[in-house]
């Protein structure tokens, strides 16, 4: 019965380096023998009801994948994405995310969130899913992430927009016209044209 139960263990895991309570429970492991498993060191628990292997190592994506974990439809983006395609040297506290103008943000006790709005348009445009850890996570594209922070810059700051535009460029993260697209579909071609044309 135990090896049986260690057997659904692996199967639930093997398709994602975390797993929610309800997965588990759906692989047929009930809330008891999850309690069990962690405190026989069969399973770690990472996050509130976000579990791992015992040999689970995270990275310093690990707290994006708890956050796609429990809320899937969250776009991460601004300073969280610059970090993750490696455009700037800064570690943002907390986890910026993007939600549609009328969804309510996700209210999760750690890591802290900081959320944003963005239009329909401006959500779906410019978002690539990225595996990591075994968990799809939806973020903003290196152009679409310079041109977020033009239209975020009161709340970023316009260096920062200025920095990603030129690191964008130069380490070939996203071309002119890349750029230039996501810039008219966030409505600020106009802030960014002088910048984009003293760059190129």
């Amino acid at each position: 019965m135990v090896k049986s139960m260690e057997d659904r263990l692996r199967k639930a895991l093997r398709s994602a380096g975390a797993v929610r309570t309800r997965e588990l429970e759906q692989a047929g492991i009930t809330r008891t023998q999850i309690v069990r498993l962690v405190s026989a060191g069969k399973l770690q628990k990472i996050g509130r009801g976000l579990y791992a292997s015992a040999d689970y190592q995270g990275t310093e994506h690990s707290a994006l994948v708890a956050v796609a974990k429990r809320a899937p439809k969250v776009v991460f983006c601004l300073l969280t994405a610059l970090r993750f395609h490696e455009m700037t040297t800064q570690s943002p506290f907390e986890v910026w995310i993007a939600i549609a103008n009328n969804e309510h943000p996700p209210r999760l006790d750690d890591p802290p969130l900081r959320t944003v709005r963005f239009s329909d348009s401006s959500l779906r445009y410019g978002v690539e899913v990225r595996k990591v850890e075994g968990v799809a996570l939806r973020i903003t594209s290196p152009a679409k992430t310079v041109a977020d922070c033009f239209k975020f810059r009161n709340k970023v700051g316009l260096d920062v927009a200025l920095d990603a535009l030129r690191d964008a460029l130069r380490e070939r993260k996203a071309t002119a016209d890349e750029l230039w697209r996501c810039a008219k579909v966030n409505r600020v071609a106009n802030v960014m044209r002088p910048y984009l044309e003293a760059t190129v």
